[in-house]
C-alpha cells in the first residue's frame, strides 16, 4: 500500500534506509547531526546512528567534500550534505578536478562511490547568494551522474540508485519540493537514468526537471481547458540525458518548449534545444522555446523573484504563441 509523505520526509526515510542496510553508508555535512540538517531531512538520524555515521562538519565545503572523496576512494560509501549548490562552488576544485576525473586519471585503478546532496532554485525569498539552479552547470561535467529528483516517490528512491553507483552522483533537490506531499510505494525502485513522462499529450512537448515540474505540470493542466494538450516530460536524470526519451515525444507532438530554472545563457536548456535541433529538426512545426529565469541575480524582494522565476502562466503564454504562430 503506498504511504503520504512529504519531499523531505521521503529524503530522511531514504537516508535512514541507506545507513541501516550498509555500515559503509555515512551522512555529513553542515548541522546535518545535531541541528536535524538545514531543511530538516536529516532530524533523529544522529539519535538513531550515532556521530561517527552522521557527521557535523566544519563551515569549509571544501574541506568536507574532500573527506568524502577520501571516504569513498577507502570503501566507505558517503553522503555528503552541501546546504545550498550555491555554496558547492566553494568545492569545485574538489569535485570536478579529483572526484569525478579520477577513475579516468588512475586509468580504471581507482573510483569514488560518492553521493553529493544540495538544495537548488529559488522561490524562497532568500537571495541570490542561495536561490541559483546550477544543475546545468554540473551536467556538463564528464565523469558524474547529475539527479534532480522532481516527486516525492523519487525523493523517496533515486537515493537508493545513486548509492549503487561506482562513480559520484550529485543530486540537486529543488527547496520549494521539501514540504509537497505524495504518495510513495516503498517497494519500489528506479531507474536513476531514465526520464518519465508525467503527462502524456499531442500538441506539443514540455521538458523540464525538478522544482519547475510542479509549475509545467499547472501550465499543462490550464492549456488543456482550452483545448492544447501538452505532453510533460521529467528529466529526472541531467547526466546521462535520457535523450531519446525526450526525442521521442518531440517527434509525435512537433513543437518543444523547454523549461529550466537556469539563466538562459549556457543552461542545460540550450542543450536540449541543441539536440532537438540536431536530431529532430524536420519533425518540427514550430522553433523549440525556452522559459528560464531572467538574466539577472535572483532578487530578494518576493515579486521582483516571481517575476524573474519560470512560472505557469508564461509556459502557458509561450505555448499559446508557439500554437498561434505556426498552427
Amino acid at each position: 500500500m503506498p504511504t503520504t509523505m512529504t519531499y523531505r520526509e521521503a529524503v530522511r526515510a531514504a537516508l535512514a534506509e541507506a545507513l541501516r542496510s550498509d555500515e559503509r553508508v555515512l551522512l555529513m555535512g553542515e548541522d546535518v547531526g545535531r541541528y536535524g540538517g538545514a531543511f530538516a531531512c536529516s532530524r533523529g538520524l544522529l539519535e538513531e546512528f550515532g556521530p561517527e555515521r552522521v557527521r557535523d562538519t566544519p563551515l569549509s565545503e571544501a574541506t568536507f567534500v574532500g573527506a568524502g572523496i577520501g571516504a569513498a576512494l577507502g570503501g566507505m560509501r558517503p553522503i555528503v550534505e552541501i546546504m545550498t549548490c550555491n555554496f558547492a562552488l566553494l568545492a569545485l576544485d574538489q569535485i570536478v578536478n579529483h572526484a569525478a576525473i579520477m577513475r579516468h586519471m588512475s586509468g580504471g585503478q581507482f573510483s569514488v562511490p560518492l553521493v553529493i546532496r544540495m538544495a537548488s532554485g529559488g522561490g524562497r525569498r532568500v537571495a541570490a547568494q542561495h536561490s541559483n539552479s546550477f544543475e546545468g552547470w554540473f551536467a556538463r561535467l564528464p565523469g558524474v551522474t547529475v539527479l534532480a529528483p522532481a516527486t516525492v516517490q523519487d525523493a523517496r528512491t533515486m537515493l537508493r540508485g545513486a548509492l549503487r553507483e561506482p562513480d559520484p552522483v550529485l543530486i540537486f533537490e529543488h527547496i520549494l519540493l521539501y514540504p509537497v506531499q505524495g504518495e510513495v510505494d516503498e517497494q519500489a525502485d528506479t531507474d536513476i537514468r531514465r526520464a518519465a513522462v508525467r503527462r502524456p499529450g499531442r500538441d506539443v512537448s514540455l521538458i523540464t526537471y525538478g522544482g519547475s515540474l510542479p509549475k509545467t505540470l499547472a501550465a499543462a493542466e490550464q492549456l488543456a481547458a482550452e483545448g492544447i494538450e501538452a505532453e510533460v516530460i521529467d528529466l529526472r536524470c541531467l547526466r546521462p540525458l535520457d535523450t531519446e526519451l525526450f526525442l521521442d515525444s518531440v517527434r509525435r507532438t512537433h513543437r518543444a518548449v523547454v523549461v529550466d530554472e537556469a539563466w538562459y545563457t549556457g543552461s542545460l536548456a540550450a542543450e536540449i534545444s541543441a539536440l532537438i535541433m540536431e536530431r529532430a529538426f524536420y519533425d518540427l512545426d514550430a522553433p523549440v522555446a525556452r522559459v528560464c529565469s531572467a538574466e539577472v541575480p535572483l532578487p530578494y524582494a518576493g515579486h521582483l523573484e516571481d517575476a524573474a522565476l519560470p512560472q505557469a502562466a508564461a509556459i502557458e503564454r509561450t505555448v499559446k504563441e508557439m500554437m498561434a504562430g505556426h498552427g
